[in-house]
């Protein structure tokens, strides 16, 4: 009787690795590999106005999400109005447009 148990649990065990095999197997490896790696890290809007202060932008009026990245409404060290495109990651500046003159 222990034998036939013994010989039931050592069936059962590979029966489960088996099964375990095939949903890793059915798994894409985007998939696996998303999982394991961490989610990119996504700067505040506080972030971005502190980043935006210390690079020498003023009167920042607007912060806004705009197609995965900031969008910030501000006046450059001319005092021209800017509109800027900031990198949501890294704060980086992608792009800046002058919008015209602030006073």
């Amino acid at each position: 009787m222990q034998r036939n148990i013994h010989r039931f649990l050592i069936a059962a065990a590979a029966g489960a690795a088996l099964a375990w095999g095939a949903v890793q197997a059915q798994a894409p490896a985007s998939t696996a590999a998303a999982a394991q790696a961490p989610a990119a890290t996504q700067l505040t809007v506080r972030d971005i106005y502190d980043r935006m202060e210390a690079a020498g932008y003023r009167d920042i009026r607007e912060i806004e999400w705009d197609h995965g990245r900031y969008e910030v409404k501000a006046a450059n060290a001319q005092g021209e109005r800017v509109k800027l495109y900031v990198n949501a990651g890294t704060g980086a500046v992608e792009s800046s447009r002058v919008r015209g003159r602030h006073d």
